[in-house]
């Protein structure tokens, strides 16, 4: 159960995070690092990243972002998949 809240929350965050650094980008203000962006997909925020990629036209044109995210998704399922079917 904690596992679900904790998966939702990152997502919310991806998702929350995505949106703010496109805020920020449009008023040129200080942004928040591809680092820590990447740092909350690959903990557990990859699809609320990816959706809040595509809600908000954020960082689609990079190709990192473009690829990395949907290939980061898959490797969450596998993971996932892994462990809770076996």
């Amino acid at each position: 159960m904690e596992l679900l809240f904790y998966i939702g929350f990152a997502n919310l965050l991806g998702f929350a995070l995505m949106g703010i650094d496109k805020r920020k980008a449009e008023r040129n203000k200080w942004r928040i690092p591809e680092r820590t962006l990447w740092g909350v997909a690959i903990l557990g925020g990859a699809i609320g990243s990816y959706f809040g990629m595509k809600v908000f036209r954020h960082k689609t044109k990079h190709q990192s972002f473009r690829i990395g995210m949907p290939l980061l998704i898959l490797i969450h399922a596998a993971l996932i998949g892994y462990f809770f079917m076996s």
